[in-house]
């Protein structure tokens, strides 16, 4: 079963994993982190455009892998399946999914909603709303008193993901009450997808800083759901593979300080083992920065206060692949299955880093 060929003893005792859709960038970061987890061994790994092709044919980080492509309707039993499938797959093959598996982690759209409605106001509708009430949201962040035991997990957008980290502490504060919220989010062209199209090429995304989405994001939801408010949020397409950086600009009711924002976000995060706040500092990189954590599960947050106006500006930075799907996703696992949460998770970032 473990990605290194012959299975030893110890192999055999560790938890059984697949991904379906490996073949993706999300597919392909799951493999990657799975395979130097200490207690996952990766059974499989499904992709029906290239089945029977090695792993390393379409990653080719991961040409050490002893491991080919399977089909997805040949599914063996595991005790945990990632889902990195595109949205709408998910949902109808849900069923057969929790059959084969002890613990389902979706990193789709399908289930990060919590009612049938949501789904008919922000997306298509949905083909299986009676699992929608068994989901957790994947980020730990907000969820971990929930996910312990769960067997259906709902991995959060990046987009999203990078939003609800930096206005959480102001939230859990009481500052958002009342408040003004605008959501300013630049993102790199993996979160398009490994069949992103003519927009997430190469060719037309360099040199860009494009908006796609100035009004009404489906990830929006999210944020209301999980932060119980609502935002005035834009998406741009920048020039850069990997990350999300989320401004966001907040007008509250009355003043705060920087001061009270320092205790705000180390009562927070402080305990957080994938959260760093960032905050104004010394030296070239002084607040937020996704290319400090490109390849990691980190989120970097900050902060700023326009002493004129009272406007809070908050920072907030990840990998739009790790931390914001593929490593959510088995940090989730992690916790619901009793494992250290660090487990897996424990790369440093790279400097300097290129992009694209």
């Amino acid at each position: 079963m473990a990605v290194t060929g012959d299975a030893t003893d110890e192999e055999s005792a560790t938890t059984t994993a697949s991904v379906v859709g490996a073949s993706g960038f999300a597919g392909g970061e799951l493999l990657r982190l799975l395979a130097g987890h200490p207690e996952f061994a990766v059974a499989q790994a499904t992709s029906r455009e290239y089945a029977n092709k090695t792993v390393g044919s379409v990653h080719p980080n991961l040409r050490g892998l002893d491991l080919r492509f399977s089909e997805p309707s040949d599914l063996d039993s595991v005790d945990v399946l990632f889902a990195a499938a595109p949205h709408g797959v998910a949902m109808e093959h849900v069923d057969a999914w929790r059959d084969a598996a002890g613990t389902v982690v979706d990193l789709s759209a399908d289930f990060r909603l919590e009612t049938e409605a949501q789904y008919d106001d922000w997306y298509d509708g949905h083909s299986a709303p009676e699992h929608l009430e068994d989901a957790v949201y994947a980020l730990p962040e907000i969820s971990r008193d929930d996910l312990p035991g769960a067997d259906l997990i709902a991995g959060g957008g990046c987009n999203a993901t990078a939003t609800i980290l930096g206005l959480l502490p102001l939230a859990e504060a009481g500052l958002l009450e009342g408040a003004h919220v605008v959501v300013d989010v630049k993102v790199g062209s993996s979160e398009g997808g490994a069949g992103g199209g003519a927009a997430s090429s190469h060719a037309e995304r360099s040199g860009v800083v494009r908006p796609y989405a100035p009004t009404g994001h489906r990830h929006e939801a999210e944020i209301e759901q999980e932060l119980g408010l609502s935002v005035s949020f834009t998406a741009h397409a920048v020039d850069m593979v990997r990350g999300a950086s989320a401004t966001c600009h907040v007008f509250p009711d009355g003043p705060v300080s920087k001061t009270d924002l320092w205790g705000t976000y180390r009562e927070t995060y402080g305990d957080e083992p994938f959260v760093e706040t960032v905050a104004g500092g010394s030296g070239v990189y002084r607040y937020p920065e996704p290319k400090a954590v490109a390849g990691t599960n980190k989120a970097e947050v900050g902060f700023e206060v326009d002493p004129e106006n009272g406007r809070v500006v908050t920072f907030s930075a990840i990998d739009n692949v790790v931390k914001g799907s593929a490593g959510q996703a088995v940090h989730a696992a992690n916790v619901a299955l009793g494992f250290a949460e660090t487990a897996g998770l424990e790369q440093y970032g790279m400097h300097p880093v290129g992009s694209p």
